[in-house]
């Protein structure tokens, strides 16, 4: 396992991050991906833990609380060998006041997460969402309270746009609070915008990335048929294609992934996760299991190394969308290198 510090901040982190969106009690919550009961939920949690992961991520919203309930129960005594992050924001009841990002909300959750978790803090909290009928003020003044109370120790962001945490940020900093240190972004090898400007920005703002869906829902995982998506088990059978993905795109990605897999001994899972993870050395990854066999092949990410030859040509198949033409950022930069020099 190989470790970071998350953004800007003294926390260590694995770069491997285990996410427990697949925990279920019982309840309806997507059923093709959340169906991993406390028995098996324990086992993977503590096969993570003997691999060296010490990262995991869950979320008041995944499976009503439920997800966050087997997660506490799993860890027991190993408690105090996790990073724990957990999520809110999203609706949790019909009350009218019951989701977002209000300060009413935002403690009361915080205090039901640590309940269902039957812990006395959380070590990373994370907006799930936006909220735009919430004053930011408001929710970073309720944050800096959980902070200053000592129930939460580090906060981050999810999905939120550049200019958002750029502007929340800035207001932390002029206030002297707490700021974001973690952004959850969808990042994986057919879905790269955040290149363009969110990462740039975390970058200049002292984030670190959690990438989620690093498998495009399985889809990089070679499990699908790009013309068949609603064929088999999993995210994108119950969901249809919630990336998008141009399917000419998904077959030549799929199959390129197994080409470089078939020369590394390894899973194509594995190949997509060590793509991400030789991006940055900040970056971390959250993978998530219904089986022990997914947990296995996403463990191997860490040591194993893609060569340059093959990092470029996995880039070359679906690059992000350039906000300008080429020859654009080269003019702007020559034109102004120019007058600098001058």
């Amino acid at each position: 396992m190989t470790y970071t510090r998350m953004g800007n901040s003294g926390l260590i982190v694995s770069r491997m991050c285990f996410g427990t969106m697949t925990f279920n009690a019982g309840s309806e919550w997507i059923p093709g991906v959340a169906k991993v009961g406390q028995k098996a939920a324990t086992e993977m949690v503590h096969h993570a833990l003997d691999a060296g992961v010490n990262f995991f991520d869950t979320a008041d919203g995944y499976s009503n609380g439920e997800s966050e309930v087997i997660l506490g129960k799993a860890l027991g005594k190993r408690r105090n060998e996790a990073v724990i992050c957990t999520k809110l924001g999203f609706r949790q009841s019909d009350q009218i006041g019951d989701a977002g990002l209000s300060r009413t909300h935002v403690l009361k959750q915080i205090d039901g997460s640590l309940d269902r978790m039957g812990m006395d803090h959380i070590d990373l909290l994370v907006l799930h969402k936006t909220d735009f009928t919430t004053p930011m003020e408001e929710t970073l003044a309720a944050l800096q309270t959980a902070v200053e109370h000592g129930k939460v120790r580090y906060i981050g962001v999810s999905n939120w746009n550049a200019w958002q945490v750029a502007r929340a940020v800035q207001y932390q900093r002029d206030h002297r609070m707490t700021p974001f240190v973690a952004g959850q972004y969808l990042y994986n090898l057919v879905a790269r915008d955040i290149e363009q400007d969110v990462l740039p920005m975390m970058t200049e703002m002292g984030g670190g990335l959690m990438a989620w869906s690093p498998l495009a829902g399985g889809l990089l995982s070679g499990k699908y048929d790009p013309d068949k998506l609603d064929e088999g088990e999993g995210r994108l059978s119950e969901g249809g294609d919630f990336l998008g993905i141009d399917t000419g795109t998904a077959r030549k990605m799929v199959e390129t992934l197994g080409e470089i897999a078939k020369a590394h001994d390894a899973h194509p899972a594995t190949i997509a996760l060590a793509w991400i993870l030789a991006q940055d050395r900040g970056h971390s990854v959250i993978f998530g299991a219904s089986k022990m066999s997914h947990m296995d092949a996403a463990l191997t990410a860490p040591g194993l190394s893609l060569t340059p030859d093959e990092l470029t040509t996995l880039s070359d198949i679906a690059p992000p969308a350039k906000r300008y033409p080429h020859w654009f950022d080269t003019m702007m930069t020559d034109e102004l290198n120019s007058k600098i020099l001058s």
